[in-house]
């Protein structure tokens, strides 16, 4: 019995190297896959620059028929006519069309018909801020807002787009041109990073270390938020788009309307107007002192906030290092730390210093955690985020009243594993 078993062992000790080949191989293409779709995140065809980013003041919109002795000359007419028109928009003093063409840097042809002696067209009219501002007045010499952060979201069939993919409402708003605008938009393109780190998500996210980290990478001091929602009541037929103009990260809503295209064919002009309401939403808030600065968005970031609130949380942080100190000295883990001056009671008796500290974030939390617990310690003055790598180590710099041992020893005591180097620490939980 023995011999006629014995066969068969051979064979299947013979597929072993195959199967651990085949098992390799199998692992290799999953590991190049996963790599693959990570680069799918950022690659393709994502992004839309913004195409009109001009400081000049557009009016658009402007209908004109007009007749001439000739084709050339009734085209000629009616963008006189348009400066004319645009510039009674704008509320400007009489002038002549020669001095009218001296504002003008460009006509912009929306839709246009040639016929042998007429004109039938709607045009966009653009003049040079600098030289129509000088007869405009306040209007056109309003001071802008601060740099903002534009987020673009639409929302259509249940998904929540903003730079994943290609969509019209990222497009309207790439188009539009904000130079008659009070608003200082910063409007991101969508390719590269982008998409990964300004998406749905970060609409919905309230730490204001991660809104710091994120702005000050666009050099934004706070976000506005376009949000979206299309309606098709049938293939083909009408469109409902439903707007909400929000600011900050707590997402406060400012203005909501609706808006209606006939076909699908009429969506984009339906967004491009609703961009125009939108600015107007924001530059109205603006106006009414609704787009305030969040003190939030600035601590620790180099901004400065009102004193008695930087008083109050100078206060509370010591008092908080103290009980932490407290704490770990009675359970015997730490050695006694007095706690650091609060500022502004003994001034110039410590020395403030900055040092690097960089720090484990294998997630967002654990970043969140780490730069609260810093910002907590005794005789900490400021931290600023330098570098952020989430699953990695990131980098912050700290304003320390005190030397680099010090603050080692109040990371310490805080519960940190400190490894100090030369003007650096590396901290861990």
């Amino acid at each position: 019995m023995s011999a006629s078993l014995s066969p068969p062992a051979p064979r299947v000790a013979s597929h072993q190297p195959l199967r651990r080949w085949l098992g390799g191989a199998v692992l290799a293409l999953a590991l190049l896959g996963g790599g693959y779709a990570l680069i799918a995140q950022v690659a393709g065809e994502r992004g839309i620059a913004p195409t009109a980013a001009s400081a000049d003041i557009e009016v658009k919109g402007i209908s004109v028929d007009v007749q001439g002795k000739s084709a050339e000359d009734a085209r000629a007419n009616g963008w006189r006519e348009a400066q004319r028109k645009a510039w009674e928009q704008l509320k400007g003093p009489k002038l002549s069309d020669s001095q009218l063409d001296g504002l003008v840097s460009a006509i912009v042809i929306e839709r246009e018909r040639l016929g042998p002696r007429r004109y039938i067209a709607t045009l966009g009219v653009v003049f040079d801020r600098q030289r129509a501002g000088a007869y405009l007045g306040g209007a056109a010499q309003a001071s802008r807002s601060a740099p903002l952060l534009l987020i673009p979201v639409v929302e259509s069939g249940g998904a929540y787009i903003t730079f994943e993919q290609r969509n019209p409402w990222q497009r309207a708003w790439a188009e539009f041109n904000p130079g008659q605008s009070r608003i200082d938009y910063v409007r991101l393109s969508g390719a590269g990073g982008d998409s990964l780190l300004v998406n749905f998500g970060q609409t919905q996210r309230k730490s204001r270390a991660w809104w710091r980290s994120t702005l000050d990478q666009y050099g934004a001091t706070d976000v506005l938020m376009a949000f979206a929602r299309l309606d098709h009541q049938f293939p083909g037929g009408p469109v409902s788009g439903t707007f909400t103009a929000r600011y900050g990260p707590d997402s406060r809503p400012l203005d909501s309307f609706t808006l209606k295209a006939d076909n699908p064919d009429a969506v984009p002009a339906m967004l491009a107007q609703a961009v125009e309401r939108m600015d107007q939403a924001f530059t109205g808030a603006l106006a009414s002192g609704k787009l305030q600065p969040d003190p939030s968005l600035r601590i620790g970031a180099g901004g400065s906030i009102d004193p008695a609130i930087q008083r109050l949380i100078e206060i509370g942080r010591a008092a908080q290092a103290r009980r932490a100190a407290e704490a770990a000295i009675a359970n015997g883990e730490a050695p006694r730390i007095e706690a650091a001056p609060v500022a502004g009671i003994e001034p110039g008796e410590v020395s403030v210093r900055n040092f690097t500290v960089q720090f484990a974030t294998p997630d967002a939390g654990a970043f969140d955690s780490a730069l609260g617990a810093v910002r907590g310690t005794g005789g900490v003055r400021g931290v600023g985020v330098t570098s952020t790598a989430i699953g990695g180590t990131s980098v912050m710099s700290v304003s320390y009243a005190g030397s680099l041992e010090e603050l080692a020893a109040a990371l310490e005591a805080r519960g940190f594993s400190v490894r100090r180097g030369a003007n650096a620490l590396a901290i861990s939980r």
